[in-house]
């Protein structure tokens, strides 16, 4: 396991349950950016494209009343648990997020997310809504030494999967496998030699665990 905390754990636990043994390696750590409270004058609405974005921009502010758009159902799960009660969730890609949000017209639009952000909402959107994006969080690389024992890795982003393909070395998935939840998380894993890439079928944590399978049985 691959993503950051408190997700790692979340699909550990999910894995335990299906007989895998999960060994969870973070390769990406969540550093808030520390700024003021954020202003919410002529904002109409929020949108998040993670969990990371809900958690640190909750800590920013009371504010719980402006409608929030988010990416998919783990990130709108996030925002309910955070006190946001206006919550629509694309259940998607970024692509699909930009869709929703474009289709809702809600107004002048406040995006708080990373730094360095995987995906880039603002092309997507093609003006359709004013946008005002507010980095909140950093995802820095722990550079943690990877397991020596282990037979797959999940990858949950392409930052994830460029530090796991790093920490590896080429030839470091020789005879093991990764499983990625996008294309693009796909594409930085070869580096490292894999003996087999699977995608997703969407960008979810349950398409991931599907895309892995069932533990191999006993020998």
């Amino acid at each position: 396991m691959t993503r950051t905390e408190p997700g790692a754990s979340r699909t550990a636990a999910r894995l335990a349950t299906r007989g895998f043994e999960p060994l969870i390696a973070p390769v990406l750590a969540v550093r808030p950016i520390v700024q003021p409270a954020p202003d919410l004058t002529d904002i109409a609405a929020l949108a998040f494209t993670s969990p990371n974005g809900v958690a640190v921009f909750a800590d920013l502010t009371p504010a719980r009343d402006l409608p929030v758009f988010v990416v998919g159902d783990a990130t709108a799960e996030r925002a309910r648990q955070a006190g946001f009660t206006d919550v629509t969730s694309a259940s998607g890609a970024l692509s699909d997020l930009a869709w929703l949000i474009a289709g809702a017209a809600p107004g002048r639009l406040l995006i708080p997310g990373a730094r360095e952000p995987a995906g880039d909402i603002n092309a997507l959107l093609n003006g359709a809504v004013e946008t005002v994006i507010l980095p909140v969080y950093e995802a820095t690389e722990t550079r943690a030494k990877p397991p020596e024992a282990f037979d797959a890795v999940l990858a949950h982003s392409p930052r994830a999967a460029q530090a796991v393909a790093r920490a590896l070395g080429r030839e470091g998935g020789r005879g093991r496998l990764a499983v990625a939840i996008s294309a693009a998380a796909a594409a930085p894993l070869a580096a490292a030699g894999f003996a087999e890439i699977r995608t997703a079928g969407e960008p979810t944590d349950a398409a991931v665990l599907l895309a892995l399978g069932n533990p191999a049985p006993p020998v």
